[in-house]
Parts: structure tokens; C-alpha cells; sequence
């Protein structure tokens, strides 16, 4: 079961370092456009917000990466970025797109659920 919470952990960081490499350096990219749904006007007067969301992003995989290099001892880590994460997606689809949910928000609850199922059976 370990082997399957880290994994999913893994998942969940890998898909926001992606996130975070698309808002920080190719906003304006058409891979952003489509990816974020955005004109080439908004996504040229948003690239600042965007970038310091990306370092946001950022930010959790470094702290996922954190908890998973720390093993048991991580487990506090990862569950509350991942419980960051799910509620992240949660007002996201509530206030943008019901998407971000199912983009951030589900990967994330699964790999919560592996993480704390993973740390009873220890």
C-alpha cells in the first residue's frame, strides 16, 4: 500500500510541477491558452499573476517531494498538502471551472486516501 500512496503522491507533484512550469515560464504559450482556456489578451495581462501562482505550485511539490523523502516521518507533511490541494480544487471549481477539480482536485484526494490508508496498516 506504500508503494501505491507514494506513488500517487508522486502523481500529484509531478502534475503540479507541470502546472507550475506552464503559469511561471510559457503563460502565453498556446499550450497555456488551451490548457487554462484563455485569449492571448488575458493570459498577457495575467502573466504575473499567473507566474506567482506557479511559484505557489511550486511550492507544493517541493513540500510533497519534502514528505515523501522523509518516509514515515512525512506522512503529516503529505497529508496536509494534499489536504491543501483537495481544497484548493474544490474552490477552484467553484469559482472558475468545475475542471480544476477534476484536474488538481481528484488526483489529489486519491493520493490523500492512499497516503492515511498506507500509514494504518504500518
Amino acid at each position: 500500500m506504500k508503494l501505491f500512496a507514494d506513488l500517487a503522491v508522486s502523481i500529484v507533484a509531478l502534475l503540479h510541477l507541470g502546472i507550475a512550469i506552464l503559469e511561471i515560464f510559457f503563460w502565453e504559450s498556446p499550450i497555456s491558452l488551451r490548457a487554462f482556456k484563455l485569449s492571448p489578451e488575458i493570459a498577457k495581462a495575467t502573466t504575473r499573476l499567473a507566474a506567482n501562482q506557479g511559484v505557489y505550485n511550486g511550492f507544493l511539490v517541493a513540500g510533497l517531494l519534502w514528505g515523501l523523502v522523509w518516509g514515515e516521518q512525512g506522512f503529516l507533511i503529505k497529508v496536509f498538502l494534499l489536504s491543501c490541494i483537495v481544497v484548493a480544487g474544490i474552490f477552484g471549481a467553484v469559482t472558475v471551472n468545475r475542471s480544476i477539480f477534476l484536474i488538481q482536485g481528484i488526483p489529489g484526494a486519491i493520493a490523500l486516501v492512499l497516503v492515511v490508508l498506507a500509514n494504518q496498516n504500518r
